[in-house]
């Protein structure tokens, strides 16, 4: 404490200065109009610059959030859009509701992803208690990503996409022909459209979607496009087709959940009788 003060009592005259300056400023700015407008005007323009810097730093470290509040109000977006739409060419039936099939939505974030092996998953922030159940599909704004594999109570693993032992109903948007999709484990930005006939005009650039065949995915997903078609040297009653995913897998966070509210009803008749429900 002595040290202080005697470190102040060598600096009285600057500490001085500095307190006859700051009075005169004061008496300046109160006393004459045009200079007390300039300095609250710069006053409060350094004083604006600093709580703007404070604010974007408050709201960049709460972009995680807010983006997540977003993908859920989008999922429920999704689930209303779904529950109004109908194919272009369709008619209004009264069909019994066991018929119907209806899709319901999640928002959630991804937290953990791996695209370098042949059996790649992705971890999200969503569990049982919110809702996720295995089954449900996965997949965002551009695209398929996947199927949940597995879940805890606040947590989710999928099947990514880019797992060779994953195959996903499709088909051609323009020709309306459908096969399955299934990445061979190379490029991360590639699969291949399988089980497509010879006879069918697959061209390079159209759009693969979902074909809504299956009990995941409702139909009209992206998937990926086509960018080259070949003859099936294996088998030569069909093509050989490549796709370019609509999904970049090495850049995802956040993405929806589908759930048919109807699955299990299917799955459980598709074990019955034997038949392969294609995921």
């Amino acid at each position: 404490m002595l040290r202080i003060l005697q470190f102040l009592y060598r600096i009285r005259a600057f500490l001085l200065f500095i307190l006859l300056e700051v009075a005169a400023v004061w008496m300046v700015v109160t006393n004459n109009s045009p200079q007390g407008a300039a300095f609250f005007n710069s006053s409060n323009a350094v004083i604006g610059s600093v709580l703007k810097k404070q604010a974007d730093l408050v709201q960049f470290f709460s972009l995680a959030q807010a983006n997540e509040q977003l993908a859920d109000e989008n999922a429920q977006i999704l689930e209303k859009l779904q529950s109004f739409s109908r194919p272009a060419d369709s008619v209004y039936l009264q069909l019994d509701s066991l018929l119907m099939v209806s899709y319901e939505f999640k928002g959630a974030r991804v937290i953990g992803n791996s695209i370098r092996f042949s059996q790649n998953y992705i971890t999200l922030n969503k569990g049982a208690k919110d809702g996720v159940k295995p089954g449900m599909g996965v997949f965002n704004s551009d695209g398929v990503i996947g199927r949940v594999k597995s879940v805890s109570q606040n947590y989710a693993v999928a099947f990514s996409l880019l797992n060779t032992g994953l195959l996903v109903s499709s088909k051609i948007k323009t020709t309306n022909d459908f096969g399955s999709v299934q990445w061979d484990g190379g490029d991360a930005s590639e699969a291949n459209l399988l089980y497509i006939p010879r006879h069918v005009k697959a061209q390079p650039g159209d759009t693969v979607i979902t074909s809504g065949f299956n009990a995941v995915f409702p139909e009209g997903i992206p998937i990926g496009v086509i960018s080259e078609v070949n003859p099936d040297k294996d088998n030569p009653n069909y093509l050989q087709i490549k796709l370019k995913l609509a999904v970049d897998f090495g850049k995802i966070t956040y993405v929806y959940l589908v759930e048919n509210t109807q699955f299990e009803e299917l799955d459980t008749l598709f074990q019955q009788s034997e038949v392969s429900n294609e995921y």
